[in-house]
């Protein structure tokens, strides 16, 4: 995350300005979402989640009035009312079910046929009013009027809002990216592990439809994490695969998708809804690699204007296939393991055991090819890796290849009929899913493969192989291109602290006490103010000489200045605040400070080095979170002690020394 710098001053007010005129509508956000095949789709799905939510009320409270009453007959109409209750949730989530593996309707045409993808739905959401949570906590531990930030709780409102209807591009995943810095900073400073914002966050499943909620903003985080993997796997469903840079562009849109799903698994525990516990995830992140991986198969077999019979490009695909077909075999496994399979929609776990037996006759059909097109003088050392795999000198090989040609071509028939077997059983799975029958495209593809499979089986069914009973080994897997999990890039997406007026994250956050002291008036002596400053936005007072008139005034080593004669200086740097003093004439200055607290002590007038040495180190590790970057000196703490004494010899303000 990448913070604009905010701060107090002339240009506050035009950010002000721009706040108020801001609507709700945001780059990125699609207003026109309900219109398009896509929106009507969501717009189903979120009326499918409210009738769910209703179903389940109405089951919850039958259910206690099951268990709170005795009489016989009461509780026989609550058995039949429950059983029909019941029987309406079955039919709602098999409705769901159809919707989430639908393919994408608004696909681009496409020169071929290519396999469909799975994409996955977004996570429906309510409206959420910040305003009161957010307005006691403001007035409540930061001591300020909770109602001058009704801009600030707008603008958070605003993007909440854009948030639930994205579009399928780059904006809408900058548009959440952004949503979640904006999270992360909204953690950083109202929320601690003593105390939540309050606030109750309900999210639909997106695999299931049922609502579930929580009081913890790592919950509001997690379901907006999982939207932008849910959303990168629309746009890398809907991407051409027809031509090179659509593959491209459809494996690094899955690649980020199971990045998104892998660090939600790592930093988001104990979810409350099916779709983001750990064996969902686990599964999710597995089933996009999948999908990955089959953009690269796809990207290879594409057609090529030399060499489209070449030996070692039909033994890649081969390699390739079956390592596209090892890992659909590993999901399906996933798939089919409890208690994943029980929220999983049937279609998908259809759909991946379909494309594990489609890509495993692919394998045996391209390396069926390259035995029977490979010339006598082919080598046989790549052939033999296809089959048997890399193996040590010294490890006897069980399996040799026929040199002959003839036998070649045996052996290759033997893998074309394990090829055709394999696809007929591909067809045939396709077949007893009611809704992958409605999927034409899928369709097309298992019959083409089919016919080409068939078409040159019976090149070679010759009548002098009536007796041939040759067996066809497996395919081993190999990809030549290794992917990678692609974790998302937050960075990349600048945003600007909401509430940034309230002051810098080191500081000013639910996480810290403070007590503000002031305004205070110091007047300038013979040797100066009396003190030392350090350290930007804000500044420190680093060192108090004893007997000045800092000293006297009731300023304290720790205190952070946060106004200069009335002006607001929590944002200033160090040489702002020293120009500023240095401005000032006889009359003095009137400074206000605030002085950290102990969290767990109350307010004490005894040394204070101890919270300004816990106070610096919330600083640097906070400075992260902030607008403009803290600047922390290497030099030790006491390195402010015998600065403090040249100055009561030289006299004067004594600058912070920059690092």
């Amino acid at each position: 995350m990448i913070p604009e710098d905010r701060r107090d001053g002339p240009g506050a007010d035009e950010d002000s300005t721009q706040l108020q005129a801001a609507g709700s509508v945001r780059k990125g956000c699609d207003t026109l979402a309900a219109q398009t095949p896509c929106g009507r789709l969501q717009s189903r799905r979120a009326r499918i989640h409210q009738q769910i939510n209703k179903e389940l009320r109405m089951r919850t409270g039958a259910e206690n009035l099951y268990r709170a009453t005795s009489n016989a007959r009461v509780r026989e109409t609550v058995a039949l009312e429950l059983s029909y209750v019941n029987s309406s949730l079955q039919l709602l989530k098999e409705e769901l079910e159809e919707l989430n593996c639908s393919v994408d309707t608004d696909t681009p045409d496409r020169e071929g046929t290519t396999v469909p993808m799975i994409p996955l739905g977004l996570k429906e959401t309510k409206e959420l009013d910040w305003s009161t949570a957010l307005k006691e906590l403001i007035s409540g531990h930061f001591g300020e009027d909770g109602a001058s930030y009704e801009t600030e709780i707008r603008e958070l409102t605003n993007l909440r809002q854009a948030v639930r209807t994205p579009s399928r591009s780059e904006s809408g995943l900058e548009l959440l990216t952004a949503y979640y810095n904006q999270l992360c900073l909204l953690d950083a400073r109202f929320v601690t592990p003593a105390r939540s914002l309050g606030l109750l966050f309900q999210w639909y499943d997106s695999l299931t439809g049922v609502p579930a909620q929580q009081r913890a903003l790592a919950f509001e985080k997690g379901s907006v994490l999982f939207n932008i993997g849910a959303l990168h796997t629309q746009i890398g469903a809907r991407q051409d695969r027809g031509c090179p840079t659509g593959t491209s562009r459809a494996a690094e849109s899955f690649q980020r998708a199971a990045g998104a799903f892998n660090l939600l698994r790592q930093k988001f525990s104990r979810a409350p809804s099916p779709d983001m516990s750990p064996a969902s995830l686990s599964m999710l992140e597995q089933l996009m690699a999948a999908q990955a991986q089959e953009c690269v198969f796809e990207g290879l077999s594409l057609p090529v204007p030399t060499a489209p019979r070449d030996c070692l490009a039909q033994l890649h695909l081969a390699q390739e296939a079956a390592q596209v077909a090892a890992q659909y075999e590993l999901v399906h496994q996933a798939m089919i393991q409890p208690p994943v399979c029980s929220y999983v929609p049937f279609p998908w776990t259809t759909l991946v055991h379909v494309k594990a037996k489609h890509f495993r006759s692919l394998a045996h059909y391209h390396a069926a090819v390259a035995l029977c097109d490979s010339p006598p003088e082919a080598e046989l050392l790549a052939l033999e890796q296809v089959f048997l795999g890399p193996l040590p000198p010294s490890e006897p090989r069980g399996l040799m290849l026929p040199q002959e040609l003839e036998e070649r071509r045996k052996l290759g028939k033997a893998h074309l009929k394990r090829a055709i077997l394999g696809q007929e059983e591909a067809l045939r799975l396709h077949a007893l899913g009611r809704a992958l029958r409605r999927v034409d495209l899928l369709q097309a593809v298992l019959g083409q493969a089919l016919r080409c499979s068939l078409t040159r089986y019976s090149e070679l069914d010759l009548e002098d192989d009536f007796f041939e009973a040759t067996e066809a080994p497996d395919i081993q897997p190999k990809t030549h291109r290794t992917l990678e999990v692609r974790a998302p890039s937050f960075s990349r997406v600048k945003v600007a602290d909401i509430f940034h007026r309230l002051g810098p994250l080191s500081v000013f956050s639910a996480k810290n006490r403070w007590r503000l002291v002031g305004p205070v008036h110091v007047t300038r002596g013979e040797g100066g103010f009396g003190f030392t400053l350090r350290g930007d936005s804000p500044v420190l007072i680093a060192a108090v000489i004893p007997g000045g008139h800092a000293a006297a005034a009731g300023l304290q080593e720790g205190d952070y200045i946060v106004s200069v004669n009335g002006q607001p200086c929590k944002w200033w740097k160090h040489a702002e605040v020293v120009a500023q003093l240095k401005g000032v004439g006889d009359e003095g200055v009137s400074l206000q400070v605030v002085t950290l607290l102990p969290s767990a002590e109350p307010p004490s007038t005894g040394d204070r080095r101890p919270a300004l040495r816990g106070l610096l180190r919330n600083q640097k590790e906070c400075g992260w979170g902030t607008s403009v970057p803290v600047r922390a000196s290497p030099r030790p703490l006491l390195g402010w002690g015998r600065k403090a004494k040249r100055d009561k010899t030289a006299g004067g303000l004594s600058p912070a020394s920059q690092p």
